[in-house]
């Protein structure tokens, strides 16, 4: 099979089209009061990171609308970690790259904010107490410097139809949680381990360590 590869930017735009004006300009620097408000309504954020050799990862960070996300300043914004696997693939890349790509998620719109900047790892600070949830103050803060920020458009979650409950068949195709991690990842625990483990107390295990 043959693939038509592009390679450069001149193809890229011959193939694509430029961006209209209003795409193309309106990255800002700060955050607005829209901005703000919108951060604190979102419970959830993707955050793209790479190694100093270019490798990404992509890591989802969740918290209660309102505690995920700590604006520090018009251009600093902080996002709390809590108990996880322990792997930090992520912020082990910023350990080596401090550039971000941050996408914040409300459920039900279509739209999300964007935000890219220079990451850094902070074990502890006053706004902490901000951060805390069920009694839990975070483990550790990602603080991004913010370089730009803009709102992305509704088309890809219209496409994929991601907020209609009348699509979601979250197991016809995909094994349940506890048998991909037999499968993949713990073959010597039994399904009905597994089960127990992913249960009710895997959420009441949230944030403890």
């Amino acid at each position: 099979m043959t693939w038509t590869e592009i390679t450069d930017d001149a193809a890229l735009s011959a193939l694509l089209g430029e961006p209209t004006a209003a795409a193309r300009d309106k990255e800002r620097t700060t955050l607005t009061d829209v901005d703000r408000a919108w951060l604190a309504a979102t419970p959830f954020c993707v955050m793209g990171t790479a190694d100093a050799e270019g490798r990404c990862d992509v890591s989802p960070k969740g918290d209660p609308a309102g505690q995920l996300v700590h604006v520090v300043d018009e251009r600093t914004i902080a996002i709390a970690e809590r108990p996880g696997n322990r792997r930090a693939d992520g912020y082990r890349n910023i350990l080596a790259n401090p550039q971000v790509g941050l996408n914040f998620l409300i459920p039900g719109r279509g739209d999300t904010l964007r935000v890219n900047g220079r990451a850094r790892l902070v074990s502890d600070a006053p706004f902490f107490d901000a951060m805390v949830v069920k009694g839990h103050r975070p483990l550790l803060a990602v603080v991004v410097d913010v370089e730009t920020v803009f709102f992305h458009c509704a088309k890809a979650f219209l496409r994929s139809q991601l907020w209609k409950p009348e699509t979601w068949t979250p197991e016809e195709k995909v094994p349940r949680r506890a048998v991909l991690a037999q499968q993949l990842e713990r073959p010597d625990d039994s399904i009905e381990e597994l089960d127990a483990y992913y249960g009710p107390s895997y959420e009441e295990r949230l944030y403890v360590q």
